[in-house]
Order: structure tokens, then C-alpha cells, then sequence
């Protein structure tokens, strides 16, 4: 099934590796032109340098002058923007109590999670609410997490940073309102990228043998797609949330 996205514009934060890589690659298959948008350079150039429809383009979310300029060039490279994505992110401490997170990791995990993705909406505004009023439809995706909904010990900041990408993204859909901009998230579960693999001390062994399921970058890919999509033009202001029904379940003992 075609999704309506040939030769439409987009642009994906964090695109150098993981849920980022993927979705620019899953867009690219769609037949979108797409700025790829990361902090590393170096990553970066490796993944997409001389890819036909990309676009690399260096910046850091957290930086409001950066993500401005990366957007200017973004548009004006690839004549607009009908799609953005936001997947940049970090997790921050990893197994350290609320009462011991240092200040500075909490503020390091918002400034990318958080005020990365305001800085996105922010800055590509303007270019989506053109491209709708063009042909009808542009949308935003925001990468968020079952955590937004669901918590594990020792993971604050990150539990707290992306239930407010989720009630950011709700905002802003109700801000877009009447625009034809649609503003998502989606709350995947545990995704086999390099960041889950580091946090969980499984850069070896990956997730082979373990007792719950995990997702991967390009089946995440494939439910941001749908989202960004115009067959997805009734749904905004929602969370997919992907967690193979971990969230549904009762604690009650019986």
C-alpha cells in the first residue's frame, strides 16, 4: 500500500543511526526527498553522504540557533517541508535513583527530549502550515516511549521527559487545529537501536534469548510512516502506542 508521501518533503531529526536512520530510509522508499538532521557529523556523512533524495545536514536540537539554520536549509533545499520527524533523543542516567540524579543529567535529557522537539515544531511551523495549505495535509511525529506512560526504577528524567514530548505533541495538535497540520507521537517499547543496547549493557549480545519481546528501528519506522501519512488525515493529537499490549495489562493478582 502506497502512503500518498512521493516527492514530499520531510525532515528527521536524530538520522544518523537507530529509529532515525530507518525512517528516513523507509521515506526514501516511499519516494520523499528528506533532510537527514544529527548532531553527529561524523555519523551522519557516514550513513547518508551521496544518498540520491537526502539531504545531511549537521545541527543539535537542543540549539534554537541550529535548529533554526538547519531548517532554513532544509526548506530551501528541498522547497518546503510536508513532513517532520522528531527522533532525536537521549536516555539520560540509566539505573540511578531520583534522589542521585545529578541536576545537570536531568537538564541534559530535557534540553534534547524536551526542548529539542519544541524547538522542532517551533522552527518548521511555518513551512508545514504552507505545505497544507497547498495540498491539504502535513504532519509531525514526535518519537516518545511507553515510558511517557509506564515507568521502570531508575530512569526519572527520561520517564518524565517523554510523557511531556506526548503532552507537547497534544498542544500542538490542538494549536494546529483548523491548519491541516497534524501533529503525533508514538510510545514504542523497548526498540533494538545502539542507544537500548548501551543502556542495557547489551552491545554484545543484543537481545537474542531475552523473556520480553523487542521491536525493531524499521517496525517503528513503519508506524511513524503511517502517521506522517495522508492516509492518516483524520488522526492527530494521539499516541500509538507499540508496546505489544505490556500498558493493557492489569497488575491485579487474579
Amino acid at each position: 500500500m502506497r502512503l500518498g508521501l512521493e516527492g514530499r518533503p520531510a525532515l528527521v531529526t536524530g538520522a544518523a543511526s537507530g529509529i532515525g536512520r530507518a525512517v528516513v530510509q523507509r521515506l526514501l522508499d516511499e519516494g520523499a526527498r528528506v533532510a537527514a538532521v544529527d548532531r553527529d557529523a561524523d555519523r551522519l556523512r557516514s550513513a547518508w553522504a551521496g544518498t540520491a533524495g537526502v539531504v545531511p545536514i549537521a545541527a543539535d536540537v537542543a540549539d534554537e540557533a541550529s535548529v533554526a539554520a538547519a531548517v532554513a536549509e532544509a526548506t530551501a533545499e528541498l522547497g518546503g517541508l510536508a513532513v517532520v520527524v522528531g527522533c532525536a533523543g537521549i536516555s539520560g542516567p540509566v539505573g540511578t535513583s531520583l534522589d542521585e540524579t545529578p541536576l545537570a543529567d536531568w537538564q541534559a535529557v530535557f534540553a534534547v527530549n524536551v526542548t529539542g522537539s519544541f524547538l522542532l515544531l517551533k522552527h518548521t511551523a511555518a513551512a508545514l502550515r504552507a505545505a497544507a495549505a497547498r495540498s491539504g495535509d502535513a504532519a509531525v511525529v514526535l518519537l516518545a516511549s511507553d515510558s511517557a506512560l509506564v515507568a521502570a526504577p531508575g530512569m526519572a528524567p527520561y520517564c518524565a521527559s517523554k510523557a511531556a514530548v506526548v503532552q507537547l505533541a497534544r498542544a500542538a495538535s490542538v494549536e494546529a487545529a483548523g491548519t491541516g497540520v497534524r501533529v503525533n507521537t508514538v510510545c514504542p517499547s523497548v526498540v533494538d537501536t545502539p542507544m537500548s543496547r548501551g543502556d542495557l549493557g547489551l552491545e554484545e549480545r543484543g537481545f537474542d534469548g531475552l523473556d520480553y519481546p523487542v521491536q525493531r528501528p524499521e517496525e517503528v519506522a513503519d508506524e511513524v510512516l503511517f502517521l506522517a501519512s495522508p492516509r492518516a488525515r483524520a488522526i492527530t493529537g494521539t499516541s500509538l502506542v507499540s508496546d505489544f499490549g505490556y500498558t493493557a495489562r492489569s497488575g491485579f493478582p487474579a
